[in-house]
């Protein structure tokens, strides 16, 4: 079965007309380099490709402007974080002006190739590429469970995919790590992300982790900000308005992919997440991943808020000049709450979005619909 992914495609086409770099980034076997592949085929000259995981292609870019200065056309370096000394290379071949282009992929966030900010400034476009998203595939059930990595959502059973993404985990804790210059601890990384499927959908408090673990409240942030910078963990920052109600000021925590997140729950297929207590914390993990990416809303523009005493949103998002709310039940028939009152009175967003499993669509109040995922997603693609 192949997925045709044109979104991404049309982006890194669109990328190029405004820079002569883009960077394609996101979590490993997320499937930027088969992007790459099917960019390279259509590309209107020669292509130049280079795997910096592979010992000859990081041979060649020992020097790599003397390598790289005489090629012209498309020039793709895949794991780019690998050689991070190549961005001051590619600064002083871009401003050559000559004919090419460079695709520069990697396993990491814009924050941790932070060489890229300082060198390439104003050369650059960057492009986070996510696993299969849900306007993307036929089944929200399987994506839901297994996940969106290609190869895990696509496995012939849901025993082969949680072994995929088993190994994945221990790859990415034995090997990735290490390669992306980290030098901590695979068994303690594992315990803290382990802990960390617990504390999806909830506020983080780094001392509680840290007196677990027994490790620092420092250590507790150094992981987690590896842990988001390649992409496995979504964080929520909190919106505090100019009120006089006390406000939760820590962040929440989502797994950015709920078979990531099914794999350290033992979650192995459909019967197991119904079943399961964390259902419904997986199901608005799941549903704010997919709004979040259908909408194309960048980190920054992404909050939740709640005080203390309860009154709460899930998301609310700052969407092309329109302040959003949006609330996720794992339910057929949610309600007008108290809280939801207190959203409306204390934050008057433009609108609040109830998201529930399916394609139903009606409203609770003026300022308040519910939507099924399926239905709002489609919604939104169609616009």
């Amino acid at each position: 079965m192949i997925i045709q992914r044109t979104h991404f495609f049309k982006a890194v086409s669109r990328a190029f007309d405004v820079t002569p770099v883009c960077a394609l980034i996101g979590p490993r076997q997320c499937g930027k380099t088969t992007i790459a592949r099917e960019i390279s085929q259509t590309f209107p000259g020669n292509v130049h490709y280079f795997d910096l995981e592979d010992e000859r292609d990081q041979n060649k870019m020992k020097d790599p402007f003397l390598f790289l200065e005489n090629l012209e056309g498309l020039i793709i370096i895949d794991e780019i974080h690998h050689v991070p000394q190549l961005f001051k290379t590619l600064r002083v071949l871009v401003d050559q002006k000559k004919e090419r282009k460079f695709l520069i992929l990697g396993s990491a966030s814009q924050a941790l190739l932070k060489q890229t900010a300082e060198t390439l400034a104003g050369r650059i476009t960057y492009i986070e590429m996510t696993p299969f998203r849900l306007e993307e595939v036929e089944d929200t059930a399987k994506l839901h469970v297994r996940g969106g990595f290609p190869l895990a959502y696509l496995a012939k059973t849901d025993d082969l995919s949680m072994m995929w993404r088993k190994e994945y985990v221990k790859t990415f804790l034995e090997r990735d790590i290490p390669s992306l210059g980290f030098q901590l601890s695979p068994p303690n990384i594992r315990r803290f992300w382990t802990m960390l499927a617990h504390y999806h959908g909830q506020i983080f408090n780094a001392s509680d982790i840290g007196m677990s673990l027994g490790i620092n409240y420092k250590t507790v942030q150094n992981y987690l900000d590896l842990l988001e910078s390649t992409f496995m963990i979504r964080r929520l920052t909190p919106w505090v308005a100019n009120m006089k109600k006390r406000q939760v000021k820590a962040p929440k925590i989502y797994f950015s992919d709920t078979g990531i997140l099914h794999t350290f729950l033992d979650i192995k297929n459909h019967k197991d997440l119904l079943e399961h207590p964390k259902l419904g914390a997986s199901w608005e993990g799941f549903a704010i991943e997919q709004v979040i990416r259908c909408l194309g809303i960048d980190q920054e523009g992404c909050f939740y808020w709640r005080t203390h005493t309860g009154a709460e949103i899930d998301l609310l998002i700052l969407d092309q000049g329109k302040f959003r709310g949006f609330e996720f039940k794992f339910s057929s028939k949610p309600q007008m709450t108290k809280s939801l009152h207190s959203v409306l009175n204390d934050l008057n967003p433009d609108d609040i979005t109830i998201i529930i499993p399916g394609s139903d669509h009606y409203f609770l109040d003026e300022k308040v619909k519910v939507s099924g995922l399926e239905h709002f997603t489609k919604l939104i693609q169609e616009n």
